[in-house]
């Protein structure tokens, strides 16, 4: 797996992912549990790798680019 995201990218999917997981201590009912999806956006953070990037063909990733082009 190439990394494809970059470190803005990066960055925002950590804010966006625990941002989600709080619903899980804030929000009451079934609702609390769409925070389990805060867990994509994190896990694609950790591993530098999003699978939809890939299938669009996005590149965040400053190196990925920089290897292409040599």
């Amino acid at each position: 797996m190439k990394k494809n995201v970059g470190g803005i990218d990066k960055i925002l999917r950590v804010v966006v992912g625990l941002g989600l997981l709080s619903m899980l201590f804030l929000a009451e009912g079934a609702a609390k549990w769409y925070g389990l999806i805060g867990l994509v956006p994190l896990s694609t953070a950790l591993t530098g790798y999003c699978p939809l990037y890939s299938i669009l063909g996005l590149n965040t990733c400053p190196l990925s680019g920089k290897a292409r082009q040599t």
